[in-house]
């Protein structure tokens, strides 16, 4: 089974790259985030032409998440199903091949001390709660998306001087070790312990990707019973390096079940 994850920023700008991704690795399932449109305006029939059913959540401008499945995604749900956090169009779970799968948009934060940085911690904390409400630490899922976080001074181009920042700050650290806690694994750090992977090239930094000044937010973590079955899981650059890309790529992972 073969499982990726990709921040398209913007699912109608980015649907060619999707589908050539598509087409030509043959993934179980492939989890969006970032779409950027309210539901009736994805383009669910050009999914549909090349094969692929789509699951959906979104909201028009901003967040908004997708699973394409070759075969329908099973017991769909969407958001965390509480009235604390409205449905903001950040999580898409279901079910394929027994496997579930929490596709999340985790939000930014925008700037330490802000409003939006707390509630990004206040979401963490709920997501970690809806963890174990939903599952036990014996069921097969995974947690995936961008989870715009880069969790150690390795998975950031230059971690001393963006510490203490949006998106390497110890307490965001803090609220993504609690939920791993729960018995997730990062696979890419199980394959890829050393520097230098990132998965975000902002675009504003000329030649970013060239250059490697990027960040890893973008994950895929397991719980137990997936974690030992993980055969492999990879960053691919190539979609960042085609014609009017996301400021994101595409992760994946193989697994044999």
């Amino acid at each position: 089974m073969k499982i990726a994850t990709f921040n398209a920023n913007s699912v109608r700008m980015r649907l060619p790259i999707i589908i050539d991704w598509l087409c030509e690795h043959e993934p179980d399932a492939f989890a969006i985030q970032e779409t950027k449109v309210d539901d009736s305006k994805l383009p669910a029939s050009e999914f549909e032409e090349a094969g692929w059913h789509v699951a959906f959540h979104g909201q028009k401008g901003t967040n908004g998440v997708a699973i394409a499945t070759r075969q329908p995604l099973a017991n769909v749900q969407t958001g965390m199903g509480d009235p604390f956090f409205p449905e903001d169009a950040r999580i898409l779970c279901g079910e394929i091949n027994g496997v579930t799968i929490i596709n999340t948009y985790v939000p930014n934060g925008t700037a330490v001390g802000t409003d939006k940085f707390e509630y990004k911690l206040r979401w963490l904390a709920r997501f970690r709660q809806y963890i174990d409400q939903r599952f036990s630490l014996g069921d097969p899922v995974l947690w995936l998306g961008d989870i715009n976080i880069a969790p150690t001074p390795i998975d950031v181009y230059n971690s001393r001087r963006f510490l203490g920042g949006v998106g390497h700050h110890p307490l965001e650290f803090k609220a993504l070790d609690e939920i791993k806690d729960w018995g997730l694994t990062d696979l890419f750090r199980r394959f890829h312990p050393e520097a230098g992977n990132y998965t975000y090239w902002d675009y504003v930094i000329p030649q970013s990707l060239d250059r490697n000044l990027g960040w890893r937010i973008d994950h895929i973590y397991a719980s137990p019973t997936l974690a030992g079955k993980c055969l492999k899981c990879e960053i691919d650059k190539e979609p960042r390096r085609m014609d009017k890309p996301s400021d994101h790529t595409v992760v994946w992972a193989e697994f044999d079940v």
